[in-house]
């Protein structure tokens, strides 16, 4: 559903945004520091898309003054190859699920026999 890496198709981000697609998986990652961060959210994503999860909602944080290191990064964290393999876009979430403190997750299909 996503022309490119990264971007996720509009009318799926609405949907997202209005709840018609549900949330199987939720991830916060507040308390974290970024190198915990980093480990933990990628167990997270590998964990999901291996029990079949599809739409998943990572909550970053926005930061005291709405810059967050995490805000900030996980987005780039997102194109590494070690989460490009599992993640086929992202986009920032709507208001019901933490808006811009939070990113919905479009995981890859599992591999048949995987």
């Amino acid at each position: 559903p996503a022309a490119e890496h990264g971007t996720l198709d509009r009318r799926t981000a609405q949907r997202l945004k209005r709840v018609r697609i549900a949330i199987d998986a939720r991830f916060d990652l507040h308390g974290h520091t970024q190198s915990s961060a980093h480990a933990a959210l990628l167990r997270f994503v590998e964990g999901a898309r291996a029990r079949g999860c599809r739409h998943v909602l990572v909550v970053t944080g926005r930061g005291p003054e709405g810059d967050g290191v995490l805000k900030r990064t996980v987005p780039r964290w997102l194109a590494e190859p070690a989460f490009h393999r599992h993640v086929v876009a992202f986009h920032e979430a709507g208001p019901r699920h933490g808006g811009a403190g939070a990113l919905y997750l479009v995981l890859r299909r599992p591999r048949a026999g995987a």
